[in-house]
């Protein structure tokens, strides 16, 4: 019991403790001093004594100590609750209706109140709480629990009444009544900014500001407070919301891109001469109309085959519609282009092409380069010499050599892909000399 009375303590004053760095209220704060009186009587433990029994008998059973015998601080947290904290020192001579030697009597109690009505005179509260109270050097925890009342001379002097039932947690102190009068005094309001106006009717308490605007500030000196001015800190009219309009054509410099500049409210305040819905600013050709997408410039078409260059996908060559302005691979081009690809030599039996190949392997990047989007299929075809396997592989590298040695000459790889059909497609028979080296080819192909 002792270990539980003592940890109720503790929480009742860690919990007072961290919320006193709330304020929500103004003139938070709140001291009290007085006089307390300690009665054991009505709390029923006494022989022949009920509750509440001679409760106001303060002749025969209250314990005064003629002085400043208790003191007490708290804190409003809001919602007219307050926490805080309570010292108090006592004589203690009458013992219900028993005399005793005069006993010391300490108690510190940390408090959670609740003023039930709010900015009145009169000013009821309930209040709960905990402590730790001796007499002599026997102490124990208590639970409290109380009314009273703050009658409010001014402002911020009054009369605190107060009484409250005080339960202790060990049987050794008795359950006791403990009652308060005294001074209580409430501070806490500021004026935070030297403005003239308290904080609990600045509307700006951290800014100085004019008592005409409830204490907040107009830096532009506009007319306008700050918190209502677009422009706290330029002049400018109420139509303009605080803020200058220095070109007058509508738009609020701050919004307005173009602020030296009469423009259009659609366009941020900036001009379009040619009226075609792009600021001059950003207008490539600001006397000539044109789509936004092309810089308010008009689609041009330089190759002159009837698609615009924004849809021409070979914007420099010449092309057809249906291939979207470039130019198509006739049967001519495809057949043009196999007739220099079958010249190809490689090293017998390998993948490496011959350096007497190097002229028809330019002429092939040259058709290429004219047909930018096309793609093409390198195709390796041999003879039905030696194995079906070995003449796989080889069509297969040949086609991969001629690919890589296309796009190391600056042809878009995506363009090419290689592929070996071994002895699969012949063009001529193989049962003569002359057929097969028709067969042993490589072919260049449009995809279609």
């Amino acid at each position: 019991m002792k270990h539980l009375s003592k940890l109720l303590v503790v929480a009742l004053l860690f919990v007072g403790v961290n919320n006193l760095q709330a304020q929500d209220e103004n003139n938070p704060w709140q001291i009290s001093f007085g006089v307390n009186a300690v009665d054991v009587y009505p709390t029923g433990d006494f022989p022949g004594s009920s509750f509440g029994n001679e409760y106001f008998n303060a002749t025969d059973h209250w314990n005064i100590l003629p002085s400043i015998s208790y003191v007490g601080v708290s804190k409003s947290v809001g919602d007219g609750f307050s926490v805080g904290a309570r010292g108090s020192l006592n004589k203690i001579d009458k013992w219900g209706d028993n005399d005793v030697d005069d006993l010391s009597y300490y108690s510190i109690d940390g408090t959670i109140k609740y003023n039930i009505l709010k900015n009145t005179v009169i000013d009821p509260f309930v209040e709960i709480g905990g402590g730790y109270t001796w007499i002599d050097e026997i102490g124990a925890g208590t639970a409290n629990g109380g009314i009273g009342v703050n009658i409010w001379f001014t402002e911020n002097i009054g009369l605190t009444l107060q009484t409250q039932y005080k339960h202790a947690f060990e049987d050794y102190l008795a359950p006791h009544m403990q009652h308060l009068a005294g001074i209580s005094v409430k501070f806490g309001g500021t004026d935070t900014d030297g403005d003239g106006v308290y904080d609990k009717d600045d509307a700006c308490p951290e800014v100085a500001g004019l008592e005409a605007f409830n204490g907040c500030p107009d830096a532009d000196g506009d007319g306008i407070e700050d918190s209502k001015d677009a422009c706290p800190n330029a002049a400018g009219s109420k139509e303009m919301n605080g803020c200058p309009d220095t070109d007058g054509d509508g738009v609020a410099d701050k919004d307005d891109a173009c602020p030296n500049e009469a423009g259009v409210a659609a366009l941020a305040g900036c001009p379009d001469a040619d009226g075609d819905g792009v600021a001059d600013k950003d207008d490539a050709c600001p006397n000539e109309a044109g789509p936004a997408e092309n810089k308010g410039c008009p689609w041009t078409d330089k190759d002159n085959d009837g698609v615009l260059d924004k849809d021409d996908k070979c914007p420099e060559v010449a092309g057809t519609v249906a291939n979207q302005g470039c130019p198509e691979v006739t049967e001519e081009v495809q057949k043009q282009l196999n007739d220099y690809a079958r010249t190809i030599l490689f090293d017998t039996g390998k993948s490496s092409i011959k350096a007497e190949s190097t002229s028809v392997m330019v002429d092939i990047i040259q058709i290429l380069k004219e047909y930018p989007t096309a793609k093409f299929t390198v195709e390796g075809h041999t003879d039905s010499v030696g194995s079906a396997k070995l003449n796989q592989s080889l069509s297969e590298s040949r086609a991969l050599s001629v690919k890589e040695f296309l796009v190391d000459k600056g042809i878009e790889e995506f363009r090419l892909s290689a592929i070996g059909y071994g002895e699969d497609k012949p063009i001529a028979t193989n049962n003569t000399r002359s057929g097969r080296a028709q067969n042993r080819r490589v072919e260049i192909n449009l995809v279609k």
